[in-house]
């Protein structure tokens, strides 16, 4: 099976967070478990939007989805190790684009993974995908 490669410039990244490795985060190999990562990137990605006004949503019932994840894992993080989640968007499309993720240890800047979530607007009243709205496009595209 052919392994992915996630590279991203860093100029596509335009916010950073930090977030420390919990007792519940860690899995079975006594690291950080996959799921605990993609809850935080999912807590990066709401705290970006957040920080530049951007709702996950809006009053008519368009919302983002993601429609697809790519991770790439780097490197084992442990409790209670702060990790830094750097988050930017890139390859915008009509209905979407990409969240793009770095993750690094906080203390010395190692690589723990990079993540790429697809995503696109969906009107949950209509049940369909719709065009990104100008608002969220004028904002970051």
């Amino acid at each position: 099976m052919a392994r992915i490669e996630l590279s991203f410039s860093d100029d596509v990244f335009c916010f950073e967070t930090r977030m420390q490795v919990r007792t519940t985060d860690i899995n079975g190999a006594n690291h950080l478990g996959n799921d605990a990562l993609v809850s935080m990137l999912s807590e990066a990605r709401a705290q970006f939007l957040l920080s530049y006004g951007a709702p996950k949503g809006d009053s008519g019932g368009k919302s983002i989805i993601v429609t697809d994840l790519a991770t790439m894992y780097q490197s084992e993080s442990f409790f209670p190790e702060m990790l830094r989640f750097e988050v930017g968007l890139m390859d915008f499309n009509k209905y979407g684009g990409d969240f793009v993720f770095r993750v690094t240890k906080a203390e010395c800047g190692q690589p723990v993974a990079r993540a790429k979530y697809g995503f696109v607007f969906f009107d949950y009243q209509q049940k369909k995908v719709v065009p990104m709205p100008e608002s969220f496009r004028s904002r970051f595209a």
